[in-house]
């Protein structure tokens, strides 16, 4: 693990260079490639340090983020060609994928926490220096408040349990069951406002609204599926108390996707409603991994992965349309089949994985976790039915609205897609179709 975390810190002088902007996502294409072959596809930890491991979820999202890292370098060509202070940012995203990778193997509890607070400090930075309204600096205080508020809970149960068990080992923390009902919340809150959940969602939109592409696309792509992975450390000793109080977080969260499902209906910003459904998203995540089941573990953790490659893809497809049009709005960007039909395409084929239409990886990660979500209430069906066709339509929605129509009037002219744009996409709907064939690495890890 330490020979990768070098290779990021020995990459950091690089983007202090003049004409270094491809370099570096070149260099994180190349990290990513090697990343896929250090794996040993075992069910323990693996490459273990002091402080550092890596198990099977955490390769997975590791992989991600690199991945994600560099498609957000290849999404942000504006600021690499208006030269908008591009050095800092190169080094504002490799402090940020920096943190992510040791949020993701860190073994300690405590370690864990302290790289999941500061990954917010270069999105923080991000939204606030490279946004592009004036409103960022409130969604920016959104952010910070809901996640900081979340998270001193957290790091006084960690304090406890410290104290209790004398280690802060993951792997060693597996063997006591707590039934400690404060303890419980405490720990669990900080993922779940990060998720987000239903009622504690409101800095999300906002966040995607403000945020830059490379903003929304990390924000959407990894930060989210920090609270998952989170979850998933957990509950391995606070099982009991989960069998007894998860079912309200259930109920909030299958509610709360059929209401932010048909708040994606009324949506006239494209950030927005992409935004609001991933709310809906991980709002499944989240029931299917209270469940507790073995398909519901294992299927949020397909999920999570699907989603970030797919919504992150999404708000690439934003962008583009974005800095076209100079809008957001759906008014504005409607009858773009005319003006860019290969682009449609990509608008299709994103939209149809966002409803989890096959092959992508997401049709996996919502059947396991609507089996799960099922065999652990019949009454659920209600909900997961209304979540599952209100987020085809909202799809749907997104795709007709903006594809197809009378053009907007105000407009004149328009260029077409880049290659740059189209090996973008590429690279995200193809990991997202050809993880299906190698599902057993979402499905067979726990």
């Amino acid at each position: 693990m330490l020979k990768f975390l070098f290779f990021l810190l020995f990459m950091i002088p690089l983007t202090l260079l003049n004409n270094m902007f491809w370099m570096v996502q070149n260099m994180l294409f190349l990290l990513s490639f090697l990343f896929i072959l250090k794996n040993y596809y075992t069910n323990y930890w693996m490459s273990l340090s002091y402080y550092m491991g890596c198990d099977m979820i955490s390769y997975g999202l590791i992989l991600l983020s690199l991945w994600i890292c560099a498609l957000m370098l290849m999404a942000s060509e504006s600021v690499e060609k208006f030269n908008n202070y591009k050095n800092l940012f190169l080094l504002n995203v490799l402090f940020l994928l920096l943190f992510l990778y040791l949020t993701f193997s860190s073994i300690s509890l405590f370690m864990f926490y302290l790289f999941f607070e500061s990954s917010l400090i270069p999105t923080m930075f991000l939204i606030l220096g490279w946004g592009y309204q004036p409103e960022r600096l409130q969604a920016g205080m959104y952010l910070l408040f809901y996640t900081l508020l979340a998270s001193l809970p957290m790091l006084v149960a960690i304090f406890y349990l410290y104290n209790d068990m004398n280690t802060m080992n993951f792997y060693l923390m597996m063997f006591n069951l707590y039934n400690y009902e404060l303890l419980y919340l405490g720990m669990i809150f900080a993922f779940l406002v990060k998720m987000p959940m239903f009622l504690v969602h409101l800095w999300l939109p906002k966040a995607h609204v403000e945020a830059p592409v490379s903003g929304s696309m990390i924000l959407a792509g990894i930060m989210l599926k920090l609270g998952g992975y989170g979850l998933l450390r957990v509950f391995s000793f606070l099982q009991l108390l989960g069998l007894k109080f998860n079912y309200i977080w259930i109920s909030i969260s299958l509610v709360g996707g059929v209401l932010v499902s048909l708040i994606c209906l009324r949506q006239l910003d494209l950030k927005a409603l992409i935004a609001y459904s991933s709310v809906a998203h991980m709002g499944i995540v989240l029931s299917g991994l209270m469940t507790m089941t073995y398909w519901g573990l294992c299927g949020s953790y397909s999920l999570m992965i699907a989603h970030g490659l797919c919504s992150s893809g999404l708000f690439c497809l934003a962008n583009i349309s974005y800095e076209r049009m100079g809008s957001r709005s759906l008014m504005i960007n409607s009858g773009l089949l005319n003006f860019m039909p290969s682009m449609a395409l990509w608008w299709f084929l994103l939209s149809s994985a966002n409803m989890a239409a096959p092959p992508t990886l997401n049709l996996l990660g919502e059947i396991s976790l609507l089996n799960s979500i099922v065999s652990w209430s019949w009454v659920s069906m209600i909900m997961l039915a209304l979540l599952s066709f209100f987020s085809a339509a909202y799809s749907l929605y997104l795709y007709s609205y903006s594809q197809h129509g009378k053009l907007f009037s105000g407009l004149y002219s328009m260029m077409g897609g880049y290659n740059r744009e189209y090996l973008l996409l590429f690279l995200h709907w193809f990991p997202l179709n050809l993880l299906i064939l190698k599902s057993d690495m979402c499905m067979l890890w726990l």
